[in-house]
């Protein structure tokens, strides 16, 4: 990712909102037709600049925005945030979209709220959309939905004190909606792993920061996890169990090997994956090879 942009993508925000005095109905604007290239951005109308603050994590200028440029995007991002909720019996949170006219690099930045929100910059979906299609934009926003189930069902079950298996865990639950029928329907793992390959540089190896979101082998073997339990219709607490059962895998390789007797179907297969997990982990499988994997 540019080294321009201080906030992490994909980071899960539980700080509450801190919205300037504007009315909410000034404060959210409809998107018009414009353009996110930094070579001639439209500067701000008068309602944008009396309330640009949309809170703490984004830049002074940032307005919300009820859609993207223009409505095939914004249509693409409303009807995958419903089929991602619908996945999980659930109904939609609620999903805007970040611009800021003066600097659009700010909105570089994807954010799952515990308030119910999920705030998508304009840049990043324009960066993603270019570099790997609709899929990435589907991905980055099924990890965003990752979190907000983590908010509503107390996940994940189990905690660190870094932020890295929240994001392993919605790492899981992307790689996971990507692959399931009612989802984005992928049975092809190198659909997915293009895909995901435009986020695995955000791996980090900061293992003492509270930030820490998982080394990008890591990331790698937790979204490959989760399509492999795409296979089977999981409740996210379900989703959860397995996720975990499999979690020290994840992390340094050392799959668990005692049968899950919980769900003995899914492990069955799981074993046949177990030294392929392994070896995504430790990077023994090259890009190239985790990108042709079945």
């Amino acid at each position: 990712m540019k080294q321009t942009f201080t906030k992490a993508i994909f980071a899960s925000a539980i700080l509450g909102l801190a919205f300037t005095s504007c009315n909410s109905d000034r404060n959210i604007e409809t998107a018009t037709e414009e353009t996110v290239s930094s070579a001639a951005l439209e500067q701000p109308g008068e309602v944008e600049a009396t309330c640009a603050y949309v809170d703490g994590n984004w830049s002074n200028n940032a307005v919300l925005k009820t859609g993207l440029t223009n409505s095939s995007d914004t249509n693409f991002m409303n009807s995958q945030m419903t089929k991602i909720a619908r996945l999980f019996g659930r109904s939609n949170p609620l999903l805007r979209f970040v611009s800021d006219s003066y600097n659009q690099n700010t909105t570089y930045n994807a954010i799952s709220y515990s308030s119910g929100k999920i705030y998508y910059g304009y840049a990043i979906y324009y960066d993603a959309k270019s570099k790997g299609g609709d899929i990435v934009n589907a991905m980055i926003l099924a990890h965003e939905y990752g979190h907000q189930l983590q908010y509503i069902y107390n996940l994940p079950s189990v905690t660190e004190y870094t932020a890295r298996p929240n994001e392993l865990e919605a790492d899981g639950f992307a790689g996971y909606y990507l692959r399931r029928p009612a989802g984005y329907n992928q049975s092809s793992f190198a659909a997915i792993a293009s895909a995901y390959n435009f986020a695995s540089s955000i791996g980090d190896y900061n293992t003492n920061s509270q930030g820490h979101h998982g080394t990008p082998n890591q990331r790698r073997s937790a979204v490959r996890l989760g399509f492999l339990l795409g296979e089977w219709n999981l409740s996210a607490s379900d989703f959860d169990y397995n996720f975990f059962y499999y979690y020290n895998g994840v992390l340094n390789g050392s799959y668990k090997m005692a049968k899950n007797d919980k769900f003995p179907e899914i492990d069955a297969k799981m074993k046949n994956h177990l030294e392929e997990l392994r070896q995504i982990q430790t990077g023994e499988i090259s890009a190239e090879e985790f990108n042709n994997l079945k």
